[in-house]
């Protein structure tokens, strides 16, 4: 499967909303973990079906409910239903390969987002679709697979007196955002070391496989682009919406991240152009030492011509030449040569030719 695009043979034809998983199934089987909390109580828990978190849609305290794996559609559509979910929303959730992107639903705000990571051993960005459902008293997220890069929220959570405690919603989904960004930024520092360090295997010319490594981290940053700058729009757009589910006090904290996000971009940018600069070294440094072959080899070959003149000459097969029966003829033939070889040498290295 193309990396990307998804494969949307399956969904060809289909009616909008209907309930097609598209993309890789990662896990055996579905996830849910509700996390319930206020400034005074907390509840930590899994949850064997989703229609178990029904109660939790009207409490008071504000409700977090995260599923993992997304190729159960009957589980999505239990959770569209419990949670009065647009087809759409739900369609889109189910679809892997959807862009980033912000809609708003006046009771809800959908969110989607890439989380990536760097795979070491394979040298590549591997995204993983999020999708946030923010309302007035509870926030949905769809994973395809858990190890996802929110513990540090949950650990924020579990401490009484934190920020996150004392506030809604709408500081939830821009912690969970925020979070996602952040690693963003580390992901684009580390592929940003190795992009670096590349510099010295070009300029030392050693490295035969430097040009396959500027290829694929060009890949890559490509990748990425196309998974971060389709988010920064959503962040910028939700930062606009005017909607009674983000109150006034969290406004400056999604600024802050319209700050985060655009220096990702700009990172992914920079190590973008700083690729395409490396590749016009590495040719120009396979070009100089093609010049310098050639170089070397036009001048043994300006050395040799007069040479090999010399020795056609002396080599034809005349009757009569002057210096035929002379004893010391040969040595006076070599003696010409390397007088004439130095002449040229020195010729060339006054004129610097090499």
């Amino acid at each position: 499967m193309a990396r990307f695009l998804k494969n949307r043979e399956q969904v060809k034809g289909r009616s909008p909303g209907s309930l097609i998983f598209v993309g890789t199934q990662k896990v055996d089987k579905v996830n849910i973990r509700l996390i319930d909390y206020d400034d005074h109580h907390l509840i930590d828990q899994e949850l064997l079906d989703i229609n178990d978190a029904a109660p939790y849609k009207t409490t008071e305290a504000v409700t977090w409910i995260n599923i993992n794996g997304l190729h159960d559609e009957q589980s999505i559509g239990d959770a569209g239903r419990v949670f009065d979910l647009h087809p759409l929303v739900t369609e889109d959730i189910l679809n892997t390969g959807q862009r980033p992107k912000i809609d708003d639903y006046d009771s809800y705000i959908f969110i989607v987002l890439k989380m990536i990571r760097f795979d070491r051993q394979t040298q590549m960005i591997v995204n993983e679709q999020l999708s946030i459902v923010l309302a007035d008293t509870f926030v949905l997220t769809f994973q395809e697979q858990p190890g996802d890069v929110f513990e540090p929220v949950r650990e924020r959570i579990r401490r009484h007196k934190s920020r996150i405690r004392v506030s809604g919603t709408d500081y939830l989904a821009f912690t969970l955002m925020d979070t996602v960004v952040e690693n963003y930024i580390s992901v684009i520092e580390h592929l940003g070391e190795k992009i670096e360090d590349l510099e010295e295997d070009i300029l030392s010319g050693h490295d035969t496989a430097v040009m396959e490594k500027i290829h694929l981290f060009k890949r890559e940053i490509n990748y990425l682009r196309k998974s971060i700058r389709p988010a920064k729009e959503a962040v910028f757009q939700m930062a606009k919406l005017e909607s009674s589910l983000i109150h006034d006090k969290t406004l400056p904290f999604l600024k802050d991240l319209e700050d985060l996000i655009t220096h990702a971009t700009e990172a992914i940018d920079t190590y973008r152009d700083l690729l395409t600069d490396q590749l016009n070294i590495y040719n120009s440094v396979v070009a100089n030492k093609m010049n310098d072959i050639m170089k070397v080899l036009t001048i043994f070959a300006a050395i040799f011509i007069p040479l090999t003149f010399i020795a056609g000459i002396y080599g034809t097969n005349f009757e009569y030449l002057p210096e035929l029966r002379y004893k010391y003829s040969y040595f006076i033939f070599w003696g010409v040569l390397i007088a004439i070889a130095g002449a040229s040498l020195y010729y060339f290295k006054k004129k610097r030719w090499f």
